[in-house]
């Protein structure tokens, strides 16, 4: 539920790696009293890629919009900023973690992304890696998700179509209960 004087921005920016980037970018919702509730920041290629959920009153949030920009032009960085609301849960979900490994191949997160969204089940996190394989430099592919399962599915159901997808798919994979 919104607390009515506490008010929300996604804030997303791209741009080159340097030094200081995230110093500079997070400062103003310091100062301006914000707080960052969830973030994610990473390297992607030579390209610095940021999102953060910020919270504040109404007036720190309308400041930061208007500061951020010139913020962005400074580190020429894209910026987007979009204002949103507290995440609601619609009905009894399950958090479960899902992870697989596999040889590199192109399709992947689509096909695993159907397999959730055909059953109903929203992915709240994705992460994945490509990386080579210690001993022989193999192209190996690793996924991490969190989703969330409506209570009243059958997990044990579940479970077997996704070690089947795995199966066919010639990943292996672990379907869980989230942890934290």
């Amino acid at each position: 539920m919104n607390t009515p004087n506490k008010q929300y921005l996604v804030v997303s920016a791209l741009g080159q790696d340097c030094p200081g980037i995230v110093s500079q970018l997070t400062q103003p919702v310091t100062e301006l009293g914000a707080n960052i509730l969830d973030s994610r920041m990473s390297i992607l290629g030579g390209e610095f890629a940021i999102q953060m959920m910020v919270e504040g009153s109404w007036d720190a949030i309308a400041k930061l919009e208007s500061q951020l920009p010139a913020v962005a032009e400074r580190l020429e960085l894209t910026l987007l900023c979009k204002r949103t609301s507290e995440q609601t849960q619609l009905g009894s979900t399950l958090p479960y973690a899902v992870n697989v490994i596999a040889l590199d191949h192109p399709g992947i997160v689509s096909q695993m992304a159907e397999f959730f969204s055909n059953r109903h089940i929203n992915i709240q996190d994705l992460h994945t890696d490509c990386y080579r394989a210690a001993h022989t430099g193999t192209a190996m592919f690793s996924a991490s998700l969190t989703v969330n399962i409506p209570a009243e599915q059958s997990i044990a159901r579940l479970r077997e179509e996704f070690l089947d997808l795995c199966d066919s798919l010639n990943l292996d994979g672990l379907l869980e209960p989230s942890k934290g």
